[in-house]
């Protein structure tokens, strides 16, 4: 036997635990894991992984590539937005097929995307949410076209009014297909009359730039949608999604939610978990213009606590290429600024270093949040996991590396990351990704446009979240 790729002396840790063995790649899969003691075979490529951890490809479950919206457009194209994030570790993203506000139907959106992916070059597997903002007759017929074309989620935003904001209704029968077509509903959960009464009372007096935007959006505004939107699946059946939750309210929320028998799931960003509201009084407040915007120092910790305590199931980049010219063209009005940050090539290191580094969370738990947690509520099997059968996907870090983060090191399409000056660990020094090395001793090596755009599975064939051991004994500790 000759493997394309052999991965000697590795650490493995999955979700589930830790390992000692060789990995033995072919044609892009995992295809051994051979004990310590095994004769070494041939390969194509060897590489000793003494000293270091590896671990899943990372799986980013929240990604915008190429995304227009409203008067902007991102400046990224899925090859740069995929070259960023494979140098991160992440060696799979899901991004969204959003109307872009011209007459774009949802399926036209979709599609748009879909053709995309190889057109301009991705670097890793895409797959895609859909997105619908009004409900019409053919919006049932046009989900049915997404669950043939493999996507089984659906995006929809609770805010944002006259744009990519859902009416009551909408969401209602979104859900209601859902439902009836095994699908999971992604949600941004703000409330739009209450950041709408709150930017108004904010304008009148003249404190409505940037440095007033966690004042425009507050979290009242995040907590009471998430409550509304889960009496909603409720009332439906269906599972629910909330993407980039920033407060700990909201996050128990879904939590008191899967304790009455919903599926209804948690994200964070690593953003939320390494900066507070401090950011917006700093000599770059554009360079954290996000929605829901970043919190008091206090939520900040009961958010870290609460990923501690297993309640939240997924690490998410909520990544957008914007510039900082395009930030700051409008950064004395919140209300016409672009929001989102990069952050597909830094998902790694600041999840790693505000989880593991700084609140000791193990990292059998960090792989759930960055890789197996995403693959299975997602619905992409050969995801998720270094184990034989599955995709090639693996990072192989030192623990012990720090690195600044600067952005002209991140090969990125925006001039800027909110972590610029930030020490961080847990960065990738090699990894594979569908069986091509594609960072090499930490220099990135393109592979090219090898990316493929991957289909979910439905709703109800995919594995339910594994809460690692780790988890579960900290719970009986704590009670």
């Amino acid at each position: 036997m000759t493997f394309d790729l052999l991965i000697t002396n590795a650490t493995i840790v999955n979700a589930d635990g830790a390992v000692r063995a060789s990995i033995g790649i072919e044609d892009g899969t995992v295809t051994a894991l051979l004990a310590p003691d095994a004769v070494v075979p041939d390969a194509v490529r060897t590489i000793d992984a003494n000293g270091l951890v590896a671990i899943p490809g990372g799986v980013d479950g929240h990604c915008h590539a190429e995304q227009t919206t409203g008067a902007y457009r991102s400046l990224d194209t899925y090859a740069s937005t995929t070259s960023a994030a494979l140098r991160g570790g992440t060696t799979t993203i899901i991004d969204f097929g959003i109307p872009d506000g011209t007459g774009q139907t949802p399926i036209e959106a979709l599609e748009r995307k879909i053709h995309l992916v190889s057109e301009n070059g991705a670097r890793c597997d895409v797959a895609l949410h859909g997105s619908v903002i009004t409900w019409d007759d053919s919006t049932s017929a046009q989900l049915e076209r997404m669950a043939e074309l493999g996507v089984h989620s659906v995006k929809m935003y609770t805010t944002n009014r006259g744009s990519t904001m859902s009416d009551d209704d909408t969401i209602v029968r979104v859900l209601h297909e859902m439902v009836r077509l095994d699908g999971l509903a992604y949600i941004h959960a703000e409330h739009d009359g209450i950041i709408h009464d709150r930017t108004t009372a904010c304008a009148d007096r003249g404190a409505i730039g940037i440095e007033h935007l966690h004042e425009s959006r507050p979290e009242i505004s995040e907590d009471a949608s998430v409550r509304e939107i889960l009496a909603v699946a409720e009332y439906t059946g269906a599972p629910v999604y909330f993407v980039h939750q920033s407060t700990p309210a909201a996050v128990d929320a879904v939590a008191e939610a899967r304790g009455r028998g919903l599926n209804a799931f948690s994200e964070v960003c690593p953003h939320y978990l390494l900066h507070d509201e401090s950011v917006y009084s700093g000599l770059a407040p554009e360079k954290f213009a996000c929605c829901p915007p970043f919190r008091s120092s206090s939520d900040v910790a009961g958010l870290r606590a609460r990923v501690n305590r297993g309640l939240v199931d997924t690490l998410s980049s909520d990544h957008t290429s914007y510039d900082l010219a395009q930030k700051r063209e409008h950064s004395d009005d919140v209300r016409h600024m672009p929001h989102g940050l990069p952050g597909a090539g830094t998902r790694m290191p600041a999840g790693y270093t505000a989880m593991v580094v700084e609140e000791g969370l193990p990292i059998e738990d960090f792989v759930a949040l960055f890789s197996a947690n995403p693959a299975r509520v997602n619905g992409l099997h050969r995801k998720g996991a270094v184990a034989v059968g599955n995709d090639a996907d693996i990072v192989l870090f030192d623990p012990e590396e720090r690195r600044v983060v600067r952005a002209s090191d991140l090969h990125q399409d925006s001039d800027f990351s909110p972590f610029d000056g930030m020490e961080l660990a847990g960065w990738p020094r090699y990894v594979v990704s569908g069986g091509h090395v594609v960072v090499d001793a930490g220099e990135f090596a393109d592979p090219g446009p090898v990316g493929r755009y991957i289909g979910q599975a439905p709703f109800s064939e995919r594995p339910g979240i594994t809460r690692p051991a780790s988890v579960v004994a900290r719970h009986a500790v704590s009670a």
